[in-house]
């Protein structure tokens, strides 16, 4: 079937977690366009319905199965037509209770074997069975995506760039390392070519990604080789990365935070507890002193950057001294966001059978404080930045007639009053306004009449 030929079936595509998953269910999408299935925004009567799930919390998995009875009514409307298929981190965990549990689904794929997905639908219309596929092989992953991604579709001037997939850390409450496999990182390549494309079609902004993504290794070295690399491609303007981890927060990577332009000072650096008990006990192979050393050392090469985190309350054998621990490093660092979470216990990880599990309310007071803590940080961040000239990437329409919206180099939401052809350009932003979840501003620049 020609590319170019108009879609004959309807493909929905929900996605949970992480940004990863966004990426993977954007490949999908595209390894299925060439068999006729055009995206639609919702599952009723669509052909093929694809959940790409996340394993990481409990209540995201449950969601899943909750999700699929809704499907399994739409599924016999359409006299079975539809097809059902969960892709991604619970498919790879669970792959034989999806199926046990909810019989309408037909086809259930792990995320390193979302590019065998029309293999796995021409089996399933052939048998009318379930099919399942699991395998960890992310080199055939990346392999059958040809050209490394070249012939990607862009869907707007920003775009993730998954470069390394999979953990060989085992940090004792995370699944990723049972559902995404050990460390892999794509050639580098590949990942040039796809970016390459990704600029040709007026991509400005990408984001690389990965379970460890500053554990990348290739061909041409680490990951701060790689942005280099990709910094010099025409039209690629901006750089960000996300998952790193502090283990792998290396001098070469630090030092292109001070000499890439391009790389935005914005960096996501989990630590998860402030308590250097809690964090042996996670398995996490540093200490808070040493997290704070690590900061110390960003910062001075690059004193703009601003910090996010990751962090989790209430994980088996927390008491209120370690507790406190977590909030004193807050204070310590003063992030400009995080992302919080109580702890979730999930079967399989040390962490699970761990004593001294924390009780729910306890675990919902102590995630309160922190939000609290987190909160503050978060809007006097954002209040420094009134009265100050950002550069912003406009990305978007805003909501209201003449307005347009765009991204701070801290991933900030800026709105401001400006003609639409301003869209995929970066521009002078004097921010005037802090609201609830954005900023607001006006061009700082004459505009031609």
């Amino acid at each position: 079937m020609d590319d170019a030929s108009p879609p004959s079936r309807r493909l929905y595509i929900k996605t949970y977690g992480c940004q990863m998953n966004v990426y993977d269910s954007e490949r999908m999408a595209d390894v299925l366009r060439p068999l006729g299935y055009g995206l639609t925004d919702r599952p009723e009567g669509a052909d093929l319905v694809v959940l790409n799930t996340c394993h990481i919390r409990e209540r995201a998995t449950e969601k899943v199965f909750s999700e699929l009875g809704k499907l399994k009514a739409m599924k016999a409307e359409t006299g079975g037509r539809m097809k059902i298929a969960v892709a991604g981190c619970v498919a790879q965990a669970e792959g034989a209770e999806i199926m046990r549990r909810q019989p309408a689904v037909d086809l259930v794929v792990g995320p390193q074997a979302y590019h065998q997905l029309p293999e796995l639908i021409a089996r399933a219309h052939r048998s009318d069975g379930e099919v399942l596929s699991a395998d960890f092989a992310p080199e055939a992953k990346f392999d059958s995506l040809g050209a490394g991604g070249a012939e990607r579709q862009a869907n707007g001037v920003t775009a993730f760039l998954t470069v390394q997939e999979g953990c060989d850390k085992f940090c004792s409450f995370c699944v990723v390392p049972y559902t995404r496999g050990p460390e892999f990182s794509r050639p580098a390549a590949a990942i040039l070519a796809e970016a390459r494309a990704l600029a040709e079609q007026g991509v400005r902004e990408v984001t690389l990604l990965g379970q460890n993504v500053n554990a990348y290794a290739s061909e041409i070295g680490g990951l701060a080789d790689l942005c280099r690399a990709l910094a010099a491609i025409p039209g690629l303007d901006r750089l960000r990365y996300t998952t790193s981890h502090p283990r792998d927060m290396d001098d070469a990577l630090i030092a292109a935070h001070a000499d890439l332009e391009a790389l935005m000072p914005y960096l996501h650096l989990p630590v998860q507890a402030g308590s250097d008990r809690i964090l042996r006990a996670m398995n996490r192979g540093h200490d808070a002193k040493t997290y704070l050393a690590l900061v110390d050392r960003i910062r001075n090469a690059r004193p703009d950057l601003a910090l996010s985190g990751d962090f989790i309350v209430g994980f088996p054998g927390e008491t209120e001294a370690d507790f406190q621990a977590t909030l004193d490093l807050v204070e310590a660092v003063n992030y400009a966001s995080a992302f919080t979470f109580k702890y979730s216990r999930r079967p399989g990880t040390p962490a699970a059978s761990l004593p001294g599990q924390v009780d729910e309310a306890v675990k919902a007071e102590r995630l309160e404080r922190l939000n609290t803590l987190i909160e503050r940080q978060r809007q006097a961040f954002n209040a420094v930045q009134v009265g100050k000239t950002l550069q912003v990437l406009i990305d978007r329409k805003g909501r209201h007639k003449g307005q347009i919206g765009g991204r701070s180099p801290y991933l900030q939401a800026v709105h401001l009053d400006g003609p639409e052809r301003l869209i995929g350009q970066i521009v002078p932003v004097k921010i005037a306004a802090l609201g609830p979840n954005a900023l607001s501003g006006n061009l700082d620049i004459l505009e031609p009449a």
